[in-house]
């Protein structure tokens, strides 16, 4: 029997736009596809490996004629709007306590900085969860196995009693090695929402 639900927060509840953001980045660099030097420090940033001042440094001495602004901007491109029939979701999930919510999420500072910004609910979302893990607070990150098992381990969860929903392959075949029950999520076709009657034979 599920009793734990763990949630990742991009394209599980607020909408991201990687396509747009990726095509956004590319165009704005003069690249086909993101160098192994950036990949490796958009991980570490999103790690908290780097500071916020340090990443944006690194994006202005690789591309001088871009002022930070137009990095900030471009980086936080992706997210998109945070419908608030998700909100009321979590809100009546939590009321009736019959589950520990924790959301785990791959983010950083920046992005972060955003939500508040624009996500006028952001704080009241975040207070009905038991906890709210984001990688660059505790310098974990998915799909490392690490990660699950730290969830596991601060909030004495069992595996097989807990349900972790994310929009990345590689990190639900991470989780699901642990032995956690998964739902790959598709923002295309499915919303947070539907979670008991697309997975109705867990509950």
């Amino acid at each position: 029997m599920i009793k734990n639900l763990i949630f990742d927060f991009g394209d599980v509840f607020i909408n991201l736009d990687k396509n747009g953001a990726m095509e956004r980045a590319l165009n704005l660099f003069g690249m086909d596809t993101l160098s192994e030097e950036i990949n490796a420090i958009n991980i570490l940033y999103e790690q908290g490996l780097m500071s916020t001042e340090e990443f944006v440094e690194f994006y202005m001495d690789n591309f001088p004629h871009l002022d930070e602004d137009e990095i900030v901007g471009t980086w936080n491109y992706i997210l998109r709007d945070f419908p608030n029939h998700r909100l009321e979701y979590v809100q009546q999930l939590a009321s009736e306590k019959k589950y520990k919510l924790i959301l785990l999420s791959n983010t950083n500072e920046l992005h972060i900085n955003w939500i508040k910004e624009n996500v006028g609910f952001f704080e009241e979302f975040k207070a009905h969860f038991d906890a709210f893990y984001l990688s660059h607070e505790i310098q974990l990150r998915k799909p490392n196995p690490n990660i699950y098992e730290f969830v596991l381990n601060e909030n004495n969860l069992k595996a097989e009693e807990s349900l972790f929903i994310d929009d990345t392959e590689e990190n639900i075949i991470s989780a699901a090695k642990l032995g956690i029950h998964t739902w790959h999520i598709n923002p295309e076709t499915d919303d947070i929402t539907s979670l008991f009657s697309t997975k109705s034979e867990l509950f």
